[in-house]
C-alpha cells in the first residue's frame, strides 16, 4: 500500500472500522483496475506506433506514384493541346 492508501485506511478504520476500511479500499483498488483495463484498450504500444508508422509511409509512398503519374498525364494533354494547333 502507498501512504495515501494508508493514510486513507486509518481514517476509515477510525472512523467505519476495521473490516469496513478494508472493504472500502477494495473497493477503490477495483475500480482503479476496471478503469485501466478499459483505458487499457484504447493506449497506443510501441509495437502499434511501428505498424501504424509503415502504414502511413507506405499510404504516402502510394499517394505520390498516383499524384506523379496524374501530372504526367496533365502535361501530356496539355502538350498535346498545344502541339495540335
Amino acid at each position: 500500500m502507498s501512504t495515501l492508501e494508508l493514510k486513507t485506511y486509518e481514517i476509515f478504520k477510525n472512523k467505519l472500522g476495521e473490516k469496513e476500511a478494508e472493504t472500502i479500499i477494495e473497493y477503490f483498488e477495483s475500480k482503479a483496475e476496471e478503469k485501466y483495463q478499459q483505458k487499457k484498450d484504447v493506449l497506443l504500444t510501441k509495437d502499434d506506433k511501428i505498424e501504424l508508422i509503415s502504414k502511413i509511409e507506405a499510404t504516402k509512398t502510394e499517394m505520390i506514384k498516383w499524384f506523379v503519374a496524374f501530372f504526367i498525364t496533365v502535361i501530356l494533354m496539355i502538350a498535346g493541346l498545344y502541339f495540335k494547333k
